[in-house]
C-alpha cells in the first residue's frame, strides 16, 4: 500500500459515503491513514469523527466549486474520494482538480450523464498518470465486477442484463438531492446498447423479469433504467449485442407510484419540489398533496393495465400503508451475461444473497458504502500501476474484490457476498 497517508472525502456526511468511511477505517486496521471529512454540514460528521480510531480523522468544509479551497483541501492527498452529489455538478471541477494536481480520485457516481462527462477526460487523465476510479458503489460497482466475473465462463459475450432491486427502509426521509436524482431516473431518456450501437429507450418502460433468488423469487419484475453500466460496459465487450440496466423500488407498487411521479414532472404538470416533498409524506406515513397522488394513481394503474403488478398487490400495499406498516428492507444486484463456449450458447449469473435484517447488507447505504470501501482498499494497492478514467471492469479483479468486500461488508463467508449460478 502507498506511503502516502491522507485521504480526502468530500461529501462525507452523506449515509453511502459515511459508511464508506467507516467500513474503510475498520479494513485498514493498523494502517495510520488520516481522514480529512468534508461536507457543507461540517456538524453533522462529529459523531462520526468521534467513532473513529483517535487521531485518524478530522472534519471541515469548503465550497467545491471554489477552485482554490478545494485544491488547498485535496493538495498531496493519497487518494480523493466524492460523494456529494449531484455529480453532474459536482464530478468535473473535482476531477479535473486531481488532474491538475496528479491525486488520483474515485467516486460513488451513478448517474448516466456525468459518467459520459467524466469519460470525455480520460486521454487527460491518462497524459497526467493520474487514475480516475468512478462508478464505485454497488451498482455501478459491484455489479461491473460480477459482470468481469462471469464474462470469464464463455469466450464471447452475447448480452449482459444487470439488475438491481431496493426496498422500503422505514419512516425516515431521503435528501433531497438523492430523490431529485431518483425521481428523474424513473422517465426521460435512457442510453443503452442494442444491436452491437448506442440507442435511446424511454426509461421504466421496457421491462423483463429475472429469477433473482430468495424472497424476490423466480420472475421478479425489473425495469429498463439510465445507468452508467450501460454506459462503460460497451467499452470492454464492443462486440455485445446488448448491454442494458434494469432495477425496481419494492414492493413493486412503489415502483408504479414512482413511475406516475416522474412522468409528471418530465411533462411540467408537477414541480420537481411538489415531487420530492410527495415522496417524502408517503415515506413517512403522511397522506402527501392529492395533486400528486393524481399522477401517482395514474402510474399504478399503468401498471396494472400491462399486466405488471396484479391489482391483489396494490391493494396489499395500500392497506399495509394504511396501518403505517413498513415491510422488511429487502435488496440485491443481479448480473446476467450469455454469450458462447466452445460453439454453445451458455449463461453466466452472479447475484448478491438478497439483503435485509440478519444480512450483512441492512441497507442501501450499507451495501453500497461496503463497497466503495473495498474499492478503495483495491484501488491504494493499485496506485502507480494505472492511469486514465476507469470504470471497475476495467481494473477490479473478481477475486481480489470479492475478498475485500467481504471485510469491509462484514460478511462471515464469501458465500454471503456473491452467488454464482451457471448454465
Amino acid at each position: 500500500m502507498t506511503t502516502q497517508k491522507r485521504i480526502v472525502f468530500i461529501g462525507a456526511a452523506g449515509d453511502m459515503c459515511r459508511v464508506a468511511i467507516e467500513r474503510f477505517a475498520e479494513a485498514a486496521g493498523e494502517a495510520e491513514w488520516q481522514l480529512e471529512l468534508y461536507d457543507i454540514r461540517p456538524d453533522a460528521l462529529d459523531a462520526l469523527v468521534a467513532s473513529l480510531p483517535p487521531g485518524s480523522a478530522s472534519s471541515g468544509s469548503f465550497d467545491l466549486f471554489d477552485g482554490v479551497a478545494l485544491r488547498t483541501a485535496i493538495e498531496g492527498a493519497a487518494l480523493v474520494v466524492l460523494g456529494a452529489g449531484p455529480y453532474i455538478r459536482t464530478a468535473e471541477p473535482v476531477m479535473e482538480a486531481c488532474i491538475e494536481k496528479g491525486i488520483p480520485y474515485l467516486d460513488l457516481d451513478d448517474d448516466e450523464a456525468s459518467t459520459r462527462a467524466a469519460l470525455e477526460m480520460d486521454g487527460a487523465a491518462k497524459a497526467a498518470g493520474v487514475p480516475i476510479f468512478v462508478g464505485c458503489g454497488a451498482s455501478p460497482g459491484l455489479t461491473n465486477v460480477m459482470a468481469a466475473d462471469a464474462a470469464r465462463d464463455m469466450d464471447t459475450v452475447d448480452r449482459i442484463d444487470v439488475g438491481w432491486a431496493t426496498g422500503d427502509e422505514g419512516p425516515v426521509e431521503f435528501g433531497r438531492a438523492v430523490l431529485d436524482h431518483a425521481i428523474r431516473g424513473f422517465a426521460g431518456p435512457c442510453r443503452t446498447w442494442e444491436n452491437g450501437r448506442e440507442v435511446t429507450h424511454q426509461t421504466f418502460v421496457e421491462s423483463d423479469v429475472f429469477d433473482l433468488g430468495g424472497s424476490f423469487g423466480s420472475a421478479y419484475r425489473l425495469y429498463e433504467c439510465a445507468h452508467p453500466e450501460a454506459v462503460t460496459m460497451p467499452r470492454r465487450w464492443p462486440g455485445a449485442d446488448r448491454i442494458r440496466v434494469l432495477g425496481a423500488l419494492d414492493p413493486p407498487p412503489v415502483s408504479g407510484v414512482m413511475r406516475g411521479v416522474a412522468v409528471a414532472v418530465e411533462e411540467g404538470r408537477i414541480s420537481m419540489d411538489e415531487a420530492i416533498d410527495f415522496v417524502n409524506a408517503v415515506i413517512t406515513d403522511r397522506s402527501g398533496s392529492p395533486k400528486v397522488w393524481r399522477h401517482a394513481l395514474a402510474g399504478l394503474w399503468g401498471s396494472i393495465r400491462r399486466g405488471e403488478i396484479a391489482v391483489g398487490d396494490v391493494l396489499r400495499y395500500f392497506a399495509a400503508a394504511a396501518r403505517k406498516k413498513h415491510p422488511d428492507f429487502r435488496g440485491i444486484n443481479y448480473v446476467k451475461v450469455t454469450g458462447r463456449r466452445d460453439g454453445r450458447q451458455v449463461t453466466s449469473v452472479r447475484r448478491v444473497p438478497v439483503s435485509g435484517p440478519g444480512t450483512p447488507w441492512t441497507s442501501m447505504a450499507a451495501g453500497t458504502g461496503s463497497a466503495t470501501a473495498a474499492f478503495m482498499v483495491l484501488a491504494l494497492d493499485e496506485l502507480g500501476d494505472l492511469a486514465g478514467v476507469l470504470a471497475p471492469e476495467d481494473w477490479a479483479k473478481p477475486e481480489e474484490f470479492y475478498a475485500a468486500l467481504a471485510r469491509t461488508g462484514r460478511a462471515s463467508s464469501l458465500d454471503q457476498v456473491v452467488e454464482a449460478v451457471r448454465s
